[in-house]
């Protein structure tokens, strides 16, 4: 079945450390060969062995509107023909600028960077510098990205290795950062008390990286209460959320208004980007209106902003795409919970907009230490099950699934076909 997948990571091993770019791509925690994609479309991949499958991670997110959708190849073409990077400024920057300021409150003005871990690692630097303080607090299984001071306690592919922090970090990096726990507000009032120099606070408001764990709404009241009292700064990790939970993201479905917001995934349609924006008085500390150095020579990339700004602009012109999606979403994982409950097997589950999540666990899962209780063994037997049958689900129990506009109840049908067929196999 995975041939020529088998004869490619092989090859791949010997050029590339364990033959991918991300470590969760090798299935390392699920078993098995990873497929070695050729070509997606819609909501369907296709491997080098001309396996079929359902594609529930689109690309971990950016693909609100699936594989080699017309309308985003269009608007890369377009501009792939003027030009692919200049290092210098765009009205492509502007436009897609002015798109996201006039959806979030919480953001007057924007930066636009390559990465979502670049973007968190600059809006840290921002807080710090407008602050003047050094310590940073963020929670267990949240991932940030890998720049250093983060890797402590993640989530994602740290939670999957069962490595929460990663050698090459120094402790010097990471003695800044204080722990606390998700949805424990009482965690977070015990960071304050053991440091006054408490730059900001970093959330996911929407966790998906310990799998899909939403932040409960009075405990991000509390938070921004307490960040009130300290002179401590919020920020909001949107990188996934953003743009996937809401059109507003999670600040959509939260009356919660953050002091910086990272974006990043859909904002570029498919192509590598990331942002940070916020408040104006904050964000004028950015070189070169003020002191806080930060730069990249790809960063507000022609080719994709064209892409971003194209998502963008249908995302708010129709806006009930988000209400569609949600609907496929819980028939999806409606359908999963009544399945495995048939088969005596626990399962819980969780939904916001497009995203969906499930745990093997038979209680409800709330934050990190929820999450790892879950059957991992099981889920990679499941896993295994699900990519024979052709469905595509994320390769580690600590990520987030994801609903494309192509992915219809046809689909959805199919695949709830084939979890009954694996949960016959697995009971």
């Amino acid at each position: 079945m995975l041939e020529k997948s088998q004869q490619a990571y092989q090859e791949a091993i010997q050029y590339i450390p364990g033959g991918v770019d991300s470590p969760v791509r090798a299935f390392k925690s699920v078993g098995g060969v990873p497929p070695f994609i050729e070509r997606g479309k819609g909501a369907l991949l296709y491997d080098i062995d001309g396996n079929e499958y359902i594609d529930y991670v689109q690309s971990w997110g950016p693909l609100i509107f699936g594989h080699a959708d017309e309308e985003t190849l269009q608007a890369v073409c377009d501009q792939a023909q003027k030009g692919l990077s200049f290092g210098a400024p765009t009205l492509l920057e502007t436009a897609l600028a002015k798109e996201i300021v006039e959806l979030f409150d919480s953001v007057d003005k924007i930066r636009f960077v390559n990465s979502g871990t670049e973007a968190v690692m600059s809006a840290i630097r921002l807080a710090r510098g407008f602050t003047g303080r050094d310590d940073i607090i963020k929670f267990e299984g949240c991932y940030h990205g890998h720049s250093d001071s983060l890797l402590v306690s993640a989530g994602s592919g740290a939670a999957t290795f069962g490595t929460p922090s990663s050698p090459g970090v120094p402790a010097d990096f990471t003695k800044h950062t204080l722990l606390a726990r998700y949805n424990d507000i009482e965690s977070v009032k015990k960071c304050f008390a053991a440091s006054d120099e408490i730059a900001c606070v970093i959330i996911e408001p929407i966790a998906g990286n310990m799998g899909l764990v939403p932040a409960k709404e009075e405990f991000l009241q509390e938070l921004r209460a307490l960040c009130d009292e300290h002179g401590t700064l919020l920020i909001f990790d949107e990188v996934m959320s953003g743009f996937r939970a809401h059109l507003k993201g999670a600040q959509g479905l939260v009356d919660i208004k953050p002091d910086l917001v990272t974006f990043g995934k859909v904002i570029g349609g498919g192509m590598p980007v990331g942002a940070f924006g916020g408040r104006a008085e904050i964000m004028s500390h950015l070189s070169p209106e003020g002191p806080v150095y930060q730069a990249g020579t790809l960063s507000g990339n022609p080719v994709a902003m064209a892409a971003g700004l194209s998502a963008i602009r249908r995302l708010k012109k129709d806006p009930s795409i988000y209400n569609i999606l949600e609907t496929r979403a819980k028939g999806l994982v409606g359908g999963f919970k009544k399945i495995a409950s048939d088969h005596g097997i626990p399962l819980q589950v969780e939904v916001r907009g497009s995203m969906f999540g499930f745990f093997f666990n038979d209680k409800p899962v709330e934050n990190f230490d929820d999450a790892k209780r879950s059957d991992l063994e099981f889920f990679a037997k499941f896993h295994q099950e699900m990519i024979k049958r052709g469905v595509y689900f994320a390769c580690s129990q600590f990520e987030t699934g994801f609903i494309c506009t192509p992915l219809d109840e046809k689909l959805i049908d199919m695949t709830l076909e084939k979890i009954d067929e694996a949960m016959k196999k697995l009971a």
